[in-house]
């Protein structure tokens, strides 16, 4: 976790109000607490083997008082501001907290439990209170300023001007600049929109457990491979409801293969709907109310701080700058992407009709007869795919792509304290046998995990006494796991997920930075190094290499490979659009500049809103934007509100620098490789993003690459 996010975005993972005590902070002296130690395990990793839940908060608060007084010696230092003793000073202030709370928020979101959840709450207002006084301390930002109005003067290089700019905005952008009436008030926002975000995140976990769909008829299987099965009774065991049970869930390894092979449509209907109204009960976990409280307070904050709506403040930062730029990369694709979904939902209609059916398509129907449609325009069944994908030999062939093109190597390190019982963890080596990193993947769903797949981080990497400090890199995903003996079998999704998720780590164990405060790239940029990878998977070359039968050990045969690159593009109408569909809500939110104010202070109607937003683009009723507005925690709960389209968005450029590659006639082609290595993923974010991107391709990204691989063109 660099500096900038944990100033900044400490708020977004927290949330409370409460009080702590002296005696509190005074516990966190103990010398036996290893959060409070220097880390001794190999590589310094942290020692999760003695950390226990008692030892998180006595050193968040010795971390907040460290960090404090850091700042005191910054502001009450008698010599005049520069850039050592006021900018460096900054960015390295808080080191505990920072690798504290870096440890907390990726234990947090791959491993948590109620006192987690409780202690996240009850920091929140200090952690908020901490990252305010920063930035709304005038003494402070006045030396910053002294500094930054003197800029041109001090003949930095380009990684300091970068770290100074952003410091100087970060304080800016947090308030520095208000009236101590309207600090004030954007004090309160932040508490508040940081309580709501953590509870948003919070219910939708606890949603998402709650759903359960339980089989005791074997003939209500009929459709689902055995495998699918052989989870479902192994899950319906670890639930304890015995055996002839088979459970299935709402996270996406059980219902997203429920949806598209169980033949019992009521069934369908039945998970469907439980996945669609997550977050919609009219229960303790509903988010209906803290959506409109969101989206409220949002724009708040954004005019409090001069901006007309909260997507402007927000996408000041980002490569799009403005809202209307957003807006035309949507609008480009949706057109396109809607006549390719009416296709499809023709060809769905045949398949309804085939089978002997009347009715019309509901979206618990579309997986199961897009999937029966693509079985018969392409003789291609899924199910086929999976035997080739054993997990182990997928995440071989990413580690094989990146010798290929940078000539890096990972070793399994087993010696090694490892955040939970099921990761794995590798030493990362360059070409020349320097370590980079080490990275650890977590592969498997567990009710202590949060949805999706994600790349994060117990160290970022940053220098200490002139020596690089190596980053600790993780991969959370929530695959299909293992079952009655098997071993874990990958859908070409989930493989897919695995190579972008280990774009994103590539990128954090290349970083070589300086300074935290510069770590960071544009969101509408990070997912280049991470889509970009996506592009091997399928490959036949690489496919060689990773795609062998689990069982018999043959490479996948060239007839399934030529069928799987036929119907690839086919379902990227369904896929486009429920994509495009959910980044329009989450911008449509984030563009109002007022909210509808009849009799009551807040009168957003939440579902109402969201129906109008889907409804004024004809999207077919069938499918459902990715994250309907109750779940959509990339944007209620932080992270990417007004960026979801920050996917589509770098799938511009990941679609363009592909083709580097291709044009070479090589798809290892190391000179290419180096030059993608040296100017995208290496130099954090001391660069504008754009001419990181042309410093690599040398020109500006088209659109058309990315309209071509969607089968859009």
């Amino acid at each position: 976790m660099n500096k900038k996010i944990m100033i900044a975005g400490l708020i977004l993972s927290l949330a409370c109000s409460c009080t702590t005590s002296k005696k509190d902070a005074a516990a966190g002296t103990d010398s036996s607490n290893p959060l409070l130690t220097e880390f001794t395990a190999p590589f310094g990793v942290p020692p999760f083997d003695k950390i226990l839940m008692e030892h998180y908060k006595p050193a968040m608060l010795q971390g907040l008082e460290e960090g404090e007084a850091d700042i005191r010696a910054i502001v009450d230092q008698t010599a005049a501001p520069d850039f050592e003793n006021t900018i460096v000073a900054l960015d390295q202030s808080g080191k505990l907290l920072t690798r504290t709370m870096g440890i907390f928020y990726a234990q947090n979101s791959a491993n948590t439990n109620d006192e987690m959840e409780a202690l996240s709450r009850e920091m929140s207002p200090l952690m908020s209170q901490y990252r305010d006084n920063i930035t709304m301390n005038p003494r402070l930002f006045a030396r910053v300023k002294a500094v930054y109005d003197k800029r041109e003067e001090l003949g930095l290089d380009k990684e300091k001007a970068k770290l100074l700019e952003e410091t100087y905005k970060l304080f800016v952008r947090g308030g520095a600049n208000l009236s101590s009436e309207d600090q004030t008030k954007l004090r309160d926002l932040n508490r508040q929109l940081s309580l709501l975000q953590l509870t948003f995140g919070q219910n939708m976990l606890k949603e998402t457990n709650a759903f359960q769909l339980i089989i005791d008829n074997a003939d209500d299987l009929s459709g689902l491979s055995e495998g699918q099965i052989a989870n479902a009774a192994e899950a319906a065991l670890d639930a304890e409801l015995g055996e002839g049970k088979w459970l299935f869930t709402l996270h996406n390894p059980s219902v997203m293969p429920f949806l598209q092979n169980s033949d019992k449509r009521e069934l369908r209907e039945k998970i469907f709907k439980g996945y669609i109204m997550r977050g919609n009960n009219n229960n303790e976990q509903d988010n209906k109310d803290i959506v409109k409280q969101l989206v409220t307070l949002r724009l708040e904050k954004a005019k409090l701080l001069g901006y007309r709506d909260y997507a402007s403040f927000i996408l000041d930062e980002r490569m799009a700058k403005n809202a209307n730029n957003v807006y035309a990369l949507l609008d480009k694709l949706w057109e396109p992407a809607l006549r390719v979904t009416a296709q499809e939902l023709a060809d769905i209609d045949a398949e309804i009709k085939k089978a002997g059916g009347s009715f019309k398509a509901e979206g618990w129907d579309w997986r199961y007869y897009a999937e029966k449609a693509r079985k018969a325009r392409f003789d291609m069944d899924e199910s086929l795919v999976r035997p080739y994908m054993k997990l182990e030999n997928v995440r071989d062939g990413a580690f094989y792509v990146a010798n290929r093109l940078y000539g890096i190597t990972f070793t399994q390190l087993n010696d090694i304290p490892i955040p939970h019982p099921e990761a794995q963890a590798f030493d990362c080596k360059d070409e020349d046998g320097t370590h980079l990193g080490v990275l650890y993947m977590d592969f498997f769903p567990r009710e202590s995990k949060r949805g999706g797949a994600w790349c994060g981080g117990y160290r970022s990497q940053t220098y200490k006494d002139g020596k690089r400090v190596a980053p600790v890199v993780t991969i959370v995903c929530n695959f299909t796991p293992p079952s009655a003996g098997e071993p874990a079998l990958l859908s070409l999704d989930e493989a897919e997920t695995l190579f972008h998720e280990f774009g994103h780590a590539l990128h954090g164990l290349f970083g070589d930075v300086h300074y935290e405060g510069v770590s960071d790239v544009p969101r509408d940029f990070v997912e280049l190094p991470s889509q970009i990878m996506e592009h091997w998977v399928l490959q036949p070359e690489v496919l060689k290499v990773y795609a062998k039968h689990y069982q018999t050990g043959e490479v996948m045969p060239a007839e399934l490979v030529e069928k799987l690159d036929k119907s690839a593009k086919y379902g990227q109408g369904f896929a486009t659009t429920e994509y495009l569909a959910a980044s329009y809500l989450d911008m449509d939110y984030h563009i109002l500049n007022e909210i509808p104010d009849n009799k009551e202070k807040n009168n957003l109607d939440v579902l109402a809103f969201e129906s109008s937003t889907l409804g004024k683009r004809n999207l077919p009723s069938q499918i459902p934007p990715r994250y309907r507005s109750t779940y959509f925690n990339h944007t209620m709960g932080g992270g990417y509100t007004a960026g979801y389209y920050s996917y589509i968005w770098s799938e511009v450029l990941d679609a363009d620098g592909f083709e580097a590659f291709k044009e070479t006639g090589d798809i290892f082609n190391r000179e290419v490789a180096a030059k993608f290595r040296k100017y995208v993923l290496t130099p954090g974010g001391i660069d504008d993003a754009m001419d990181m991107y042309k410093n690599f391709r040398g020109k500006e990204p088209g659109t058309d690459p990315l309209l071509k691989n969607r089968g859009l063109k």
